[in-house]
């Protein structure tokens, strides 16, 4: 081979295009997940990227069709777009299906196929403090991530589910559509200014927004001398990691679990959907700390 020969090659190998991956969400901008996708594709070397796109309710019809044309690998989608995509998409996963909303949409060949990791990557978290298996749980939220959240714990032997939401309707909805679903007890209790925490109460969830950034002072109205000092306490918000909610927890004497271990084993997940790499989980910690450490 000679030289010209050489160069040509080295050339022809170059590439400069990168697999495209993003969360989609409305308001989107305090959302970290790129921080730690970023670092799993960096340090797994993968010529992957990962956007962090505002998207209007109104404007989602478009944005999927635009992931579907740009030939994104998938993306994530939270605040306000996990079961309003859906029928935007060519077919849902099995845990998607049965929660009903979708946080991940993997592209499977020509398909967009919705994915919810979100159960499931709290349900990993979890299980590092407290085995779920006969465990009583209280649920603040009716959320998609409440939705999911019930399912993966009642599918992994949660003996009872307790809604408590302010929207008494919505609450109402969720705990029908989990009655219909699960073989686990499904309950509602009322939403207050001082919430009672259901007797015998093993694990206690925020699954609201409530207290997430900008709202770094906000808190769901627990009356928190009513929850058992051997309660698991879990929040779902990432940012901050340490909220008032996790705060008023700890102050009671109880263990407690912040949201970046949900974020990080559903973000694991779909990227080992979009990749089929495994990522790290340690990498992607780190590098959410360090955010938020400065």
């Amino acid at each position: 081979m000679n030289m010209a020969e050489y160069h040509e090659e080295d050339r022809m190998a170059l590439n400069f295009k990168q697999d495209l991956t993003a969360v989609f969400g409305h308001p989107v901008a305090e959302n970290p997940t790129q921080v730690m996708a970023e670092a799993a594709y960096v340090h797994h070397d993968l010529n992957w990227r990962y956007l962090t796109v505002e998207v209007l309710p109104e404007d989602l019809p478009a944005a999927v069709a635009g992931a579907r044309a740009m030939g994104f690998g998938g993306f994530n989608l939270t605040i306000p777009h996990k079961v309003a995509v859906i029928p935007h998409l060519d077919g849902l996963g099995e845990s998607a299906e049965v929660i009903g909303a979708v946080n991940c949409v993997v592209r499977r060949g020509e398909k967009l196929i919705g994915e919810n990791t979100d159960g499931r990557g709290f349900l990993e978290s979890l299980r590092e403090v407290i085995d779920p298996r006969g465990a009583r749980v209280t649920m603040i939220g009716a959320g998609g991530a409440a939705r999911a959240i019930a399912v993966e714990l009642a599918l992994a032997g949660a003996t009872s589910v307790t809604i408590i939401n302010r929207s008494e309707k919505r609450g109402a909805e969720l705990v029908e559509y989990l009655q219909n679903r699960l073989d686990c007890e499904v309950t509602r209790a009322p939403w207050s200014s001082a919430i009672s925490v259901p007797n015998g109460t093993d694990v206690l969830i925020n699954a609201t927004s409530i207290g997430l950034y900008p709202d770094v002072t906000g808190c769901p109205p627990v009356d928190f001398t009513s929850v058992p000092k051997d309660t698991v306490v879990a929040d779902v918000i990432p940012n901050p990691p340490r909220t008032p909610f996790l705060e008023g927890a700890a102050k009671r004497g109880c263990r407690t679990i912040d949201g970046l271990g949900m974020l990080i084993n559903q973000g694991r997940i779909g990227i080992t959907y979009w990749t089929g790499v495994n990522p790290d989980p340690t990498v992607m910690r780190t590098a959410l700390e360090a955010v938020f450490a400065d």
